[in-house]
């Protein structure tokens, strides 16, 4: 797929790029099908009866037969999935056992708050990595640097939900800097037009809700932006301390460039090309990380839509958010590859 050559025709490559981005496309077809799949068996198989669930200890024989013939469920597995897998590629994701609304709707009304969350969290996870794992290759085996790589380490290891749950009681009930639950604050008058409300604040002039809005996420945010930070910072200390071992590092210096000069017009663009890969997927799995995030902090994202879901055993809830998540991810992986040529320019399309 990828090839580095010294020179190529500007047509021939705008050409290659469309024919690599089809042939990327086409290959979703047969991985979104396996997704779709493997959701659908998983949910499928896993213990307990939507059904039951439903209906409660006061349900009958009766009900239950009724309602399980109108949800599909007395169907064979492989009737219900080739059923799911028309209606998926029609784009209806079906209707949520619990409240019967359409599930492409019930993700609509959350993607919002799963993606402002999700693009402050890969801005902090950014500025913050990218800064720190620069700074500690440019300080190699000081204080700093062994500062940053424990740290880095640490954000590894720390599991999402405790460190949450650690900003909750510091930052929220023991100080009250900041608020530990919801996307913003009763008091705020917001009214709604795209349901971001970053950009329904700003739309409307009413800085009051931007302001809670902000801080509602701020808690949320560097707890989702917890490993990826790490994990960042680590690559970029790594990529930069190859390129300053590069020749045309030792010959910039040689021609007496000032230090911040070589760093920023030499050492960054070049360090940063694997770096952009793992923020793209870490972009990605922000929305993986965003079940427990949103869960701990109350906020009705993505995240949240599923893990109700699980908890009550809707079976159409589950399969649109997890297939929707996956896709996400997918494409942003997709996106990640074509910004690669223009952060490299030896890298073409063949």
């Amino acid at each position: 797929m990828w090839g580095q050559s010294a020179a190529v025709p500007k047509s021939l490559e705008v050409r290659n790029m469309f024919s690599y981005i089809l042939r990327r496309l086409l290959l979703l077809i047969p991985l979104l099908l396996a997704i779709s799949i493997v959701v659908f068996l998983m949910i499928h198989l896993i213990p307990g009866d939507p059904v039951q669930i439903m209906l409660g200890d006061k349900g009958t024989a009766e009900d239950a037969q009724r309602l399980r013939r109108e949800l599909g469920f007395d169907q064979p597995l492989h009737i219900q999935y080739f059923k799911f897998l028309s209606n998926l590629l029609q784009g209806d994701l079906g209707r949520s056992i619990r409240n019967r609304n359409p599930v492409i709707n019930e993700i609509g009304a959350a993607f919002p708050a799963t993606i402002e969350l999700t693009i402050l969290s890969m801005i902090f996870a950014s500025l913050i990595g990218i800064a720190a794992g620069i700074i500690s290759a440019i300080k190699q085996y000081s204080l700093i640097d062994n500062l940053t790589m424990v740290g880095a380490l640490l954000g590894i290891s720390m599991p999402v939900f405790w460190v949450g749950m650690m900003l909750m009681l510091v930052f929220g009930s023991r100080l009250g800097w900041l608020p530990i639950s919801g996307r913003i604050s009763r008091m705020a008058d917001l009214d709604v037009i795209t349901n971001f409300y970053l950009l329904d604040s700003i739309l409307t002039g009413n800085w009051a809700a931007f302001r809670s809005t902000f801080l509602h996420l701020i808690l949320p945010a560097i707890t989702l932006a917890t490993i990826p930070v790490a994990m960042i910072a680590r690559m970029t200390r790594s990529t930069t301390l190859e390129v300053l071992n590069q020749d045309y590092i030792r010959t910039a210096r040689a021609k007496g460039l000032p230090e911040k000069v070589v760093i920023l017009k030499h050492v960054l663009k070049n360090a940063l090309i694997p770096v952009v890969t793992i923020i793209g997927l870490q972009f990605g799995s922000f929305l993986g990380g965003a079940v427990l995030t949103e869960t701990v902090f109350a906020r009705a994202g993505v995240g949240r839509l599923l893990i109700n879901g699980i908890l009550g055993r809707d079976f159409p809830v589950i399969q649109g958010a997890v297939i929707f998540i996956a896709s996400f991810f997918v494409f942003i992986n997709l996106i990640v590859d074509i910004l690669y040529s223009y952060l490299d320019p030896r890298i073409h399309y063949s």
